[in-house]
C-alpha cells in the first residue's frame, strides 16, 4: 500500500473543503480567514514560532483582515493550563473578533477552542471551566442559551495530537498535575490548515511525541472498532502505524526531510480522524496523570503495550494486523500469525517496545525523569475514578468501572513502571 497517497485520500474524503493541508499551503491562511469576517484574533507563540506566526500575520493583512489589538496574542503554555484559557477568553470578550486564528500545536488550539466556548457561555452558564469538562455539555448549553461560538480557524504547526481536526480540548490544572477533557462536536474548528513543511521548525522530540500519539490514537480506536467502523479504523491504523514505523527514523537522521515530515503529519492527522470515529481508552487516561513529567503522545505510546496485554482476549484480530506491521520492519522475529491469546499480546507489546527503543523513546515509566511511583500511580488511579473521565474506562475493549480500578489498573501501572509484562492481570 502507498501509505502517503492513501492517507491523502482518506483525509480528503473525511474533511472535504473544511481542511487545507499538504506541503506549501500556509499562504492560503488570509483568504480562508477572510471568509469568517473582517476581524481576527491571532493567537500564537512569538519566540521559536515567530517566523510562522509572522507569515500568517502577513497573509491575513494581505487579505484585508484586521488583527484585533494590532498584535499577536500570546498562546498557551504546554498542556493548555486553565489560566491561559481564562486569559484568552478575555481577549475574545474585549475584542469581539469574527474568528480566532490559532497558530500552534495542540495546546494552543485546545486553549482557543476552550476560550471560544467560555466567552460564549461564561455569562450565561458559569465562568468556571470545570463545569464544561465531560462529554456533550457544550452542545446542550448552546441549545439552551442560544449562544454562538466564535469560529476557530486552527493552523496546526506540529505533527501531534490532531487538535485542529477534533472535538477534544485537553485542559490542565497545573496545581493538581491533572489533565481533563472537554469533548463536544461543537468545538471542532470551523476550518483547519496544516502545512507539513512548517513542522521542520519543530524539535525532533516534539515530532516523535506526535508520532507516538498517532500510533496511540489509531491503535486505541482500532481496538474498540466494531461493525461498519472496523474496516475504516483498520485502514487508518495500518496507514498511520505504517507511516510512523517507516519514517520516524528518517526524521531523527535528518530533521529537514520534507517527505518524512509529510508522512508523520499525515499519520497524526489520521490519528485525529480516528478519534472522531471512535474513542481512546486506558493509555490516554493514564497519560492525563503524567502531564508534569512527559509529553502527551510519549505517555500514550509508552502505556499502549501494557494495556495491550490487559486487552488481549478482546483484540486478537487487531493484534495480528498491528503485529505484522512491526514484524515487517524488523521489530520482532515471532511468527505473529501462529500466536494467539496472551502470548500474541505479549509478542506484539514487545515489538512495540522495541520500536519505541529504536527511536529513543522511553518504554517504561521508570525511564521518565521525575517519575515517582508513590506519586504518579496513586494519581492515575484516582483520576481513573473521576466521573468526568469515565468515558475512557467505558471505551476499553475490556471495560472497567471505577470499582475495578484498584484491582486491575494498578497492576498495569506497576508493570509500566518496571517493564514487567507478566504482572498484568486479565479480567
Amino acid at each position: 500500500m502507498d501509505y502517503i497517497a492513501r492517507s491523502y485520500d482518506l483525509l480528503k474524503a473525511w474533511k472535504g473543503d473544511a481542511y487545507t493541508f499538504g506541503v506549501g499551503c500556509l499562504d492560503k491562511a488570509g483568504e480562508i480567514a477572510k471568509g469568517f469576517g473582517k476581524k481576527a484574533l491571532l493567537v500564537s507563540n512569538t519566540t521559536y514560532m515567530k517566523p510562522v506566526a509572522d507569515e500568517v500575520k502577513a497573509s491575513l493583512e494581505k487579505a484585508g483582515v484586521e488583527i484585533v489589538g494590532g498584535t499577536i496574542a500570546p498562546d498557551a503554555k504546554p498542556n493548555a493550563p486553565r489560566e491561559d484559557v481564562y486569559r484568552l477568553t478575555t481577549y475574545v470578550l474585549q475584542f469581539q473578533p469574527d474568528c480566532i486564528v490559532a497558530v500552534g500545536g495542540g495546546s494552543t488550539i485546545d486553549a482557543c477552542k476552550a476560550a471560544s466556548m467560555l466567552a460564549a457561555l461564561g455569562s450565561k452558564v458559569t465562568p468556571e471551566i470545570d463545569a464544561y469538562f465531560g462529554t456533550g455539555k457544550i452542545t446542550d448549553y448552546l441549545a439552551k442559551t442560544g449562544a454562538k461560538l466564535t469560529p476557530v480557524f486552527a493552523i496546526e504547526t506540529s505533527a501531534s495530537s490532531g487538535a485542529h481536526l477534533t472535538k477534544y480540548s485537553n485542559i490542565t490544572d497545573p496545581v493538581a498535575g491533572q489533565k481533563k477533557l472537554i469533548v463536544d462536536p461543537a468545538i471542532v474548528p470551523a476550518h483547519s490548515l496544516f502545512d507539513y513543511k512548517v513542522t521542520c521548525s519543530m524539535p525532533v522530540s516534539v515530532t516523535i511525541d506526535g508520532a507516538l500519539d498517532a500510533i496511540a490514537h489509531t491503535f486505541e480506536v482500532f481496538c474498540m472498532a466494531k461493525g461498519d467502523a472496523y474496516d475504516k479504523a483498520k485502514e487508518m491504523a495500518e496507514c498511520a502505524i505504517g507511516l510512523v514505523t517507516t519514517y520516524a527514523k528518517d526524521i531523527i537522521a535528518n530533521p529537514s526531510d520534507i517527505k518524512a515530515r509529510e508522512a508523520i503529519g499525515l499519520a497524526t492527522d489520521l490519528g485525529g480522524y480516528a478519534i472522531m470515529v471512535g474513542g481512546t481508552s486506558g493509555p490516554h487516561l493514564t497519560s492525563f496523570s503524567l502531564v508534569d513529567i512527559v509529553g502527551h503522545g510519549t505517555a500514550c505510546g509508552l502505556m499502549n503495550p501494557y494495556y495491550m496485554v490487559f486487552y488481549s482476549k478482546a483484540i486478537q484480530p487487531q493484534l495480528k494486523i498491528v503485529g505484522n506491521i512491526f514484524k515487517s520492519h524488523g521489530f520482532t522475529d515471532k511468527d505473529i500469525d501462529s500466536l494467539s491469546g496472551r502470548e500474541l499480546a505479549v509478542a506484539v507489546a514487545e515489538a512495540m517496545i522495541a520500536f519505541e527503543k529504536s527511536i529513543g523513546a522511553p518504554s517504561k515509566l521508570s525511564d521518565l525523569k521525575g517519575f515517582k511511583a508513590e506519586v504518579h500511580i496513586p494519581r492515575a488511579l484516582k483520576a481513573a475514578k473521576d466521573p468526568d473521565l469515565k468515558m475512557k474506562l467505558q471505551n476499553m475493549p475490556v471495560s472497567m468501572t471505577a470499582d475495578d480500578v484498584d484491582e486491575f489498573m494498578a497492576p498495569i501501572l506497576n508493570a509500566a513502571a518496571t517493564g514487567d509484562l507478566s504482572i498484568i492481570k486479565e479480567m
